[in-house]
């Protein structure tokens, strides 16, 4: 669709004539021609065709003649765009072939050679070589650095953070690349402004994903499951996979540029940590606050093992919907509300009818509850209904939770599988019966359906209830599926002794220190999340039906003395906690006053949570218990920086434990990051196929490699197809190689959208055109500069300074200071829009510009001057840029000279520039300013009447002398920056014929002579016969559309395309029009 705009150039005047929707047009007339011969042949079906004129047959072979001329002409434009798009694809491939690497002979650890000259052109490949293995090796990253130990004195303070751990099974999304985007550019930004600053990594145990993997590991390659192999055995095929795969994401956040301390790299099942995890158990264990309770837990039936609230994904359901569940070959039905039937014991003909979504489970009900206030039910609240399937009674009784407007107003109470129904069941003292085990199997309360799977059940349950003449209807029922996120298996509510930790003592001291901002929580929205959760706590379930983990280090206690009766699993009394046998032994005789010989033990065979480990994560990496020196110096932390997503699973559990264990907050600041979306604001989904892996973005990756990405995943083949038709639509061409520093500087960019970021990978394609931009900068600055150039000692101004030399060093000290304030207050958006526009806007579109004829003319002392601000711009310019882009300053910066031999050796340990206040100066802003606006207004007249190479004169007008002074000073720099011919800056509005004008603000006016350079009689006369073609074609189109019957006859679809034609080939036609205006306005001057 395209509107012609007019340029003249070299006098020859370029035209895009709208070409968009001529098939169409084609096809309007051809199927409105079509369907009145159809109504004609209606009208006089069973009637003999009439004979058609001679006339008629040659406008029809006509007509036919030029259909196929068209038809012929569609193809062969058809034909060249593939060919087009053929070569594109083969440019593309050429160019990855091609794409400039670094070759020179450097081993890991060894400083990148950069000596010859700079590539021609940016490469991520190139620039990315060989830093990382040198800036460890070098121990830049650590916090001894420069410094005798990590403990010496430093006025400027300590900075510390903990990598919020990922999964070792793990490897990384766009989501831990924004987390190490935003972590490592404040880190670095700390770290070069003087702190001891110390970036923990590590990784953590995952365990239900790890246990997962190496079972289907063992599986694929032995056949054997970790049962057949025994829990020793497994464990040790764990460690096994640990040591080969499980350093990948230490690989790939290498990769990301991310300025870790190596050697402090932690994994939470280490001896260090793990002896931490034990002694946080055994103290909480022995205060009371971790207890031993039986309560419904989130159960994965497939998994056998109770999962957390963020490991259960909700599925919502609009209304009906069959679903895919493991271990099922048909899909089963979700999303409806069967109603069924409760006869009333000793009431004849009365009955309770109540709905439910999960109508197997009607096998475990122990009762029906309605609201007291229920009129239709009054009467029947403490009587009984009978079940159907088993000899067991029902009371009816009276609770508020029920809402009398859904469904019945009844509410069948299904104590042992719902966590409501578990709340009235305690409340009315009611039986919690359970109907299946932790396999999904119907256990024993209803023999006919004893051994069924729970969704074969669910069939079985409704059947019978049809034929006992109970059943009543389904309705569509919207509704949330729980479902593991793991294994895909529904969740179920089951009913399991498990290890609790009372929260409540806790939580209220969490409350605390963040509303005394003692923790500060960065965006403030997130408060209220924070204390609603806090003061709503429930009690936190960390027992896992796992073998992979921290095994849970208390013991079932089993006394061979009459004096002692046995215990109850879910009994505390008979648990003990310790560190190993001995010492349990001794805490149990001492409990049940018997000698050691008549205990037997039992440990428990569950393992904790894996989020138990991480709640400990920033002081178990210092080794606490023990007071070692890094506990001492680093904790409390300065900041966590994570998602908003765990705030309540990981950030609530380190505040209340570190408050509980150690007296203290475990961080200062906690910073919560956007969710990564993509492009369209949809959730990352494999099912989408818009799950995409950073590295595929550094690298570039094609279509058919995107695609083959889905074919290890999970998804049945109706969602696979869907996600490879995600990502033929979102990367028909792939994802074009990026770069980690401009996908880092993007996702940084992105942050202030709020809670979520709608990821365009356009956008970071824009920040790799954005790092040629640097590139090919500081090539020509180099250039500039000479091989010999030696800067000054210092960034001190000398005096003989320009005004644009002063302007460039004034927008630098701002740029400064707008990047350390951002920094200071979370604002990214505030930091990476400063040093964009500095580097875009100011010093290459202005300040490079200006110096070409500086560096070509023969003012020496000219060329000195500038030659020093430009290095002071570009030294300072990269120190700003390196937090978010390492690998392109630090290539930059080792290509620079030195001022002095004692200038630290990398641009990750330069110290972060500070806003030169002397430079500032708003008053030569405000000028140059005026000036810009002037050059603005000159190369848009250019722009819409000339070709670029033409250097016209130009007259500035202006009203009072302040401006003429103005513009006076900055004569040299509008002729270089406009490519104008002779700048004229006067007084009033005497300027030659021949002028167009614009004007600038209200004191001067832009005149550009055009007298000479265009032939107007010649393009208004190439304008008006443009004019007279569009006219034609709106006038036929408009009448094709106004015959009679085109609105009934033709399809909705081509009216609309003629519709939208007609409208542009009008604004086309009105702006033709107006340039024909302007050039017999030229014309008559």
């Amino acid at each position: 669709m395209l509107i012609g705009l007019f340029r003249n150039i070299g006098k020859v005047y370029l035209y895009r004539s709208v070409t968009v929707h001529q098939l169409n047009c084609s096809n309007v007339v051809k199927q409105f021609s079509n369907s009145e011969n159809m109504s004609e042949q209606q009208a006089t079906a069973g009637a003999e065709a009439p004979k058609k004129s001679s006339v008629q047959l040659k406008k029809e072979a006509k007509k036919k003649e030029k259909m196929e001329k068209y038809e012929a002409k569609m193809k062969a434009l058809e034909a060249s765009k593939a060919a087009a798009t053929d070569k594109t694809k083969k440019d593309q491939k050429k160019a990855v072939k091609e794409s400039i690497v670094y070759d020179k002979p450097t081993k890991p650890g060894e400083k990148k050679d950069v000596s010859g000259p700079m590539p021609t052109s940016y490469s991520p490949q190139y620039v990315e070589a060989a830093w990382y293995s040198w800036w460890e090796k070098e121990g830049f990253f650590k916090p001894e650095y420069g410094r005798a130990t990590a403990a010496d004195p430093n006025p400027n303070g300590i900075f510390m953070k903990c990598i919020p751990p990922p999964n070792v099974t793990g490897s990384l999304h766009l989501g831990h690349a924004l987390t190490n985007a935003v972590q490592d550019a404040l880190t670095r930004w700390h770290r070069t402004n003087g702190k001891t600053a110390l970036w923990n990594p590590g990784c953590d145990h995952a365990g239900i994903a790890t246990q997962v993997v190496v079972e289907k590991k063992l599986w694929r390659e032995q056949q054997i499951s970790r049962h057949e192999l025994g829990r020793e055995k497994f464990i040790k095929e764990i460690w096994k996979w640990k040591d080969e795969k499980g350093d990948r994401i230490y690989h790939q956040l290498r990769k990301l540029g991310s300025s870790y301390d190596w050697d402090r790299a932690c994994f939470t099942m280490d001896p260090k940590l793990s002896n931490a995890v034990m002694e946080a158990f055994i103290r909480l264990h022995s205060e009371g606050i971790i207890y031993r309770s039986n309560r419904l837990v989130n159960w994965s039936c497939r998994l056998k093992s109770a999962i957390s609230n963020i490991e259960v994904d909700k599925k919502e359901l609009t209304g009906r919907t069959m679903l895919a569940v493991p271990g099922y070959d048909q899909k089963i039905e979700f999303g409806v509300l069967v109603s069924f039937a409760y006869p009333v014991e000793d009431l004849p003909g009365e009955e309770v009818v109540v709905a439910t979504t999960r109508v197997e489970t009607m096998l475990g009900d122990t009762g029906v509850a309605v609201n007291p206030n229920d009129t239709r039910f009054k009467h029947l609240i403490g009587k009984h209904v009978k079940h159907p399937f088993c000899d067991r009674r029902l009371p009816i009784v009276a609770d508020e939770f029920v809402d009398m407007e859904f469904g019945t107003g009844a509410v069948k109470i299904t104590p042992a599988h719902d966590y409501n129904d578990y709340d009235v069941g305690k409340r009315h003292n009611l039986p919690f019966v359970e109907m299946m085990d932790e396999t999904g199997l119907i256990t024993d309360v209803c023999e006919q359906f004893k051994g069924m799977k729970r969704f074969d059940a669910r069939m079985a349950v409704l059947q019978a209830l049809k034929d006992k003449g109970l059943y009543r209807d389904t309705k569509e029922n919207p509704m949330v599926v729980p479902v593991c996120s793991r294994s895909k298996d529904v969740v179920e509510p089951l009913i399991k002794p498990q290890w609790y930790v009372d929260c409540t003592e806790m939580a209220k001291e969490a409350v605390k220190v963040v509303r005394s901002k003692e923790v500060k929580i960065i965006p403030e929205s997130h408060e209220k999340t924070w204390f609603q959760w806090m003061e709503n706590s429930r009690d936190w379930c960390i027992s896992r039906q796992l073998w992979w983990g921290h095994r849970i280090p208390a013991y079932f206690v089993t006394v061979d003395d009459p004096s002692v009766p046995p215990g109850d699993d879910t009994d505390g009394h008979y648990w003990v906690s310790g560190h190993n046998k001995g010492e349990v032994l001794k805490k149990a005789s001492e409990r049940f006053k018997v000698p050691p010989e008549k205990i037997s033990l039992r440990q428990d065979e569950d393992v904790l949570d894996t989020w138990f480990s991480s709640a400990l994560f920033p002081f178990s990496i210092f080794g606490w218990p023990e007071q070692t020196e890094d506990l001492k110096l680093f904790y409390p932390g300065s900041l966590l920086e994570t998602g908003h997503d765990i705030l309540f699973f990981w950030v609530a559990r380190m505040v209340m434990f570190g408050l509980k264990l150690l007296g203290e907050i475990p961080f200062k600041e906690v910073y919560l990051h956007a969710m990564v979306r993509d492009a369209h604001g949809r959730k990352m989904s494999k099912s989408l196929g818009n799950v995409i892996d950073p590295i595929d973005v550094i690298s570039g990756i094609t279509l058919q490699e995107l695609h083959a990405t889905l074919e290890n995943s999970n998804l049945d083949p109706r969602e696979l197809e869907q996600a490879r038709a995600g990502q033929a639509a979102d990367y028909p061409d792939g994802i074009p190689e990026c770069g980690t520093d401009a996908m880092r500087f993007a996702l940084c960019a992105y942050t202030a959208q709020g809670r979520d970021i709608n990821l365009d990978v356009k956008r970071v394609v824009g920040y790799r055109h954005f790092c040629n931009k640097i590139w090919n900068a500081a090539k020509f600055a180099l250039k500039g500069l000479g091989d010999n150039f030696v800067p000054s000692p210092s960034e001190e101004t000398c005096g003989k300074e320009k005004p644009l030399d002063l302007w460039i060093l004034s927008r630098l000290s701002k740029a400064v200071g707008d990047v350390s304030s951002g920094f200071e207050e979370y604002n990214f958006t505030q930091v990476t829009t400063a040093i964009h526009s500095f580097w875009i806007y100011e010093l290459c579109d202005v300040y490079l510009e200006y110096l070409k004829p500086v560096f070509t003319g023969s003012d020496e002392e000219a060329k000195t001057v500038s030659k020093n601000v430009l290095y002071t711009c570009l030294d300072v310019g990269l120190r700003i840029l390196s937090p978010f882009m390492p690998f392109l300053s630090e290539e930059l910066f080792q290509r620079l000279p030195r001022r002095s031999a004692n200038t630290p050796p990398s641009i990750c340990v330069t110290p972060f520039p500070k806003p030169q206040l002397s430079w500032q100066n708003r008053s030569l802003e405000t000028q140059v300013e005026l000036m810009q606006e002037v050059v603005k207004s000159i190369r848009s007249i250019k722009q819409d009447y000339l070709h670029p190479k033409d250097r016209p004169d130009v007259y500035i007008a202006c009203s009072d002398s302040n401006t003429i002074a103005v513009l006076k000073e900055f004569e040299p720099a509008i002729t270089t920056l406009s490519q104008s011919g002779t700048v004229h800056v006067i007084l009033g509005k005497e300027t030659p014929a021949g002028c167009t004008m614009q004007t600038v603000g209200d004191k001067c006016e832009v005149h550009v002579l055009l007298r000479g350079l265009v032939d107007t009689g010649r393009e208004i006369s190439k304008l008006q016969e443009k004019i007279s073609k569009l006219s034609i074609q709106l006038d036929k189109l408009q009448t094709t559309m106004a015959t009679e019957g085109y609105e009934q006859k033709v399809p909705e679809n081509v009216r609309l395309a003629e519709q939208e034609k007609v409208q542009l080939l009008t604004v086309e036609r009105r702006n033709l029009e107006g340039a024909v205006e302007k050039f017999t306005s030229l014309q008559e001057q």
